[in-house]
């Protein structure tokens, strides 16, 4: 299939993303809109999670990345695909090969979570592993499509992976015809140009607001000058949408069509997707979370009904335990700190007694007796105890005190 855009002219139109999604059915899912009742009360309005964290390899890109590959020539099919990628892009053309009979060669950063390369192999792929960073594995993945002839499948520049990430919005509009805002996560701003395109052709009244992470947030300051600016060093736990600059062809898109574009931080990320765990079930990887951050953040800004897409859920298990302790960190869970008792036999006894009456958890316990700060009769105890939350943590504070204790911090 050929679209009407080119890299050059990327004037993506409704019937390109239509064609996309013929191509793919029977390929993606059709993924769920699950209703979020927390999120609803938070806004004051529906509130819609589309869950491509449960499509197939575990994120929106396989649709780009198969409709990028059907539309290759058969010269080009026999050359095979080459292509670089942290996890989500990587399974999504190794799938998409797979599928289509074409010889896949992905490269992937020598840190890259060791379930993601596993996953990536077992789609089909032959894996390379080079460089520490993505800038570094781009450059050798582009090194060896010029040595061996292999077509470069890129992540999100080009007009045909676009339009196959714009499928995500023709679906929300006949899940959620009622819509009125639609947000979702912002990296080089392949998916977001998608969406913006499909939606905005039917549906113009309906507000995209794409999402960044505050440490890789290459958008602002773009679209603040017009055209497409490097960040330095981005920097973000989300690293579906850890990208230093937008992408040309969708960012024109983006400039045209997205109504605003946020940023949220990374105690906002972490508590997302503690709460996308928590109270609507789901397993969404930091990127994925971003459309929640942002309604967390702010929740009166979106007008509902609100339809937040949740891109992806390929999370490291050893990252989701660092993410979910940063979460409950970030939404007063986790409750630090430092006092100061008698040095007897059975105080420290008498403490954990106090707190287990303030139902607080104890996780970790120092208990320092030498300190030359210390009195000749004292200990210092310090304390990470695991709360219900701010207040309970200001609670547990004040039973403390109330039972004598010198807290210190």
């Amino acid at each position: 299939m050929s679209f009407r855009a080119t890299a050059h002219h990327p004037a993506l139109i409704l019937d390109d993303v239509r064609g996309a999604q013929k191509m793919l059915s029977g390929v993606a899912r059709v993924t769920a809109l699950e209703g979020s009742r927390h999120l609803t009360e938070l806004v004051g309005a529906p509130v819609h999670l589309k869950c491509e964290n449960l499509q197939r390899t575990g994120s929106f890109k396989l649709r780009g990345a198969y409709v990028r590959i059907s539309g290759l020539t058969p010269v080009e099919r026999a050359a095979g695909v080459v292509a670089a990628s942290a996890g989500n892009h990587a399974q999504g053309v190794a799938l998409a090969s797979s599928l289509l009979g074409v010889r896949s060669t992905v490269f992937m950063p020598v840190g890259a979570p060791l379930p993601k390369v596993a996953a990536t192999r077992e789609y089909g792929a032959e894996v390379r592993l080079h460089g520490q960073v993505v800038d570094e594995t781009l450059a050798a993945a582009e090194r060896y499509a010029e040595e061996t002839g292999a077509v470069f499948i890129h992540p999100f520049d080009h007009p045909d992976i676009i339009a196959g990430q714009g499928t995500v919005g023709l679906e929300i509009l006949e899940q959620c015809p009622e819509v009125r805002t639609i947000v979702l996560g912002i990296g080089g701003g392949g998916f977001a140009a998608g969406v913006a395109v499909a939606v905005k052709a039917l549906r113009p009244d309906v507000r995209i607001v794409g999402v960044q992470a505050e440490g890789a947030a290459c958008y602002p300051p773009s679209l603040a000058v017009g055209h497409p600016v490097s960040l330095d060093s981005p920097a973000t736990m989300a690293d579906g949408i850890k990208v230093g600059r937008p992408g040309d062809v969708p960012y024109r898109l983006v400039e045209e069509l997205v109504d605003e574009v946020r940023t949220v931080t990374e105690d906002e990320l972490s508590s997302a997707l503690l709460l996308c765990l928590e109270r609507a079930k789901l397993v969404v990887e930091p990127a994925g979370a971003s459309p929640v951050a942002a309604l967390l953040s702010d929740p009166k800004a979106f007008r509902g009904p609100v339809v937040a897409v949740l891109s992806g859920g390929n999370v490291d298990p050893l990252l989701m335990q660092r993410i979910l302790r940063h979460g409950m960190s970030a939404a007063g869970r986790y409750l630090s700190l430092r006092l100061r008792l008698t040095d007897r036999p059975g105080a420290l006894a008498a403490l954990l007694a106090a707190l287990t009456v303030a139902d607080a958890n104890v996780l970790d316990i120092s208990h320092v007796r030498t300190d030359p700060r210390l009195g000749l009769t004292e200990a210092e105890v310090d304390l990470r105890l695991e709360t219900k939350g701010p207040q309970h943590c200001a609670e547990v504070e004040a039973a403390l005190r109330a039972e004598g204790y010198r807290v210190m911090s």
